[in-house]
């Protein structure tokens, strides 16, 4: 797969869409689920495998459970990963959602989420891109037909498998769905399900982010407890059954898939090039509703960037999480973390 764009492009795009850290003064990002927009999500993950940052974009996630619909937790490997792993993440959380739940009444029960947790595809898709319906996929269309009028948010951390099954069997669901989509080396484990989805699926919403998301361990304000081990050994670790699990399972931030948590929490999210948490990205042209990575002009052509779009807000957010992880401390008083 080759992201790059010819030199000329690349420049129009940067001018379009420019970049700078000089920025971070900026006017926060408006709107998202911190602001009252409450959204629909079904996460599709390959937690369990190689990588612990999924367990770790996990237990940040329900951390924030109350501000979302939470409608599918979807294990989407292929390889390694199973929905025990996801399962063993609700565990944790149960153990703290007595505190949590002193915060807000709206964070899901632990039985309501195990009741969404679904096994998705082991392997990958062959060839053409797709095979047979897996339970992930299933629920991914009878999520996307459910009657309720706001879009359906599906989060990709692991292979693209699952998603690109569920427009195989019901297209007709695709103007239901946002798709943030952590593509880079996930995109690898499935690589033809995501050229199907690209091929044959160009009027779908969809990011398809291959490098902005490093900007969540990448570059930013790391001074002090803003570094990534330090924040973690301070703010995460001892805060409850899920800093303790988010802590052993990796003691430094890395969590590559929170970003997509991060856009939907600040920002509007119908509107990919504008400002969020989680990033912000162009338009190509391949489709209507098609964006990818923002060019960075200090990058070699190629190197698409916009980590920086992510970096750029990483205080505000790890501040904000931190105020959501005092949330498991038992003498906590219930307050909002909110800006």
């Amino acid at each position: 797969m080759n992201y790059s764009l010819p030199t000329a492009a690349l420049g129009m795009l940067a001018s379009m869409c420019p970049i700078s850290a000089t920025r971070a003064d900026a006017a926060k990002p408006s709107g998202g689920a911190l602001a009252e927009d409450r959204l629909r999500v079904v996460i599709s993950s390959d937690i369990g495998g190689s990588d612990p940052d999924d367990f770790q974009s996990l237990v940040h996630y329900f951390l924030y459970a109350d501000l979302f619909d939470t409608e599918g937790l979807i294990s989407s490997p292929p390889a390694q990963g199973r929905k025990k792993d996801i399962l063993a993440v609700i565990d944790a959380y149960e153990k703290d959602y007595p505190n949590l739940k002193r915060h807000s009444e709206r964070y899901p029960a632990p039985e309501d989420l195990r009741g969404i947790a679904r096994q998705g595809a082991t392997d990958p898709s062959p060839k053409i891109g797709f095979a047979d319906p897996t339970e992930g996929s299933r629920w991914i269309v009878e999520r996307a037909k459910a009657d309720d009028p706001r879009s359906l948010w599906i989060l990709v951390w692991g292979s693209i498998t699952d998603l690109a099954q569920a427009l195989y069997d019901a297209p007709e669901i695709k103007p239901k769905l946002r798709v943030y989509a952590i593509g880079a080396w996930n995109t690898q484990q499935d690589q033809a399900a995501r050229d199907y989805v690209h091929r044959e699926h160009p009027d779908l919403w969809i990011i398809e982010c291959d490098t902005t998301f490093r900007g969540m361990y990448m570059g930013g304000n790391q001074e002090g407890d803003l570094d990534n081990k330090e924040f973690i050994a301070r703010h995460v670790k001892g805060h409850g059954a899920l800093g303790d699990f988010l802590f052993e399972r990796k003691p430094s931030i890395k969590m590559g898939d929170t970003p997509s948590v991060l856009y939907l929490l600040r920002g509007n999210p119908e509107d990919c090039t504008g400002e969020h948490w989680g990033g912000s990205f162009v338009a190509t042209g391949h489709g209507p509703r098609y964006c990818t990575d923002a060019p960075d002009p200090a990058l070699a052509e190629g190197n698409r960037g916009g980590a920086k779009t992510v970096n750029r807000w990483r205080e505000a957010y790890l501040r904000d999480w931190q105020a959501r992880m005092d949330r498991v401390l038992p003498n906590n008083p219930p307050h909002s973390p909110r800006e």
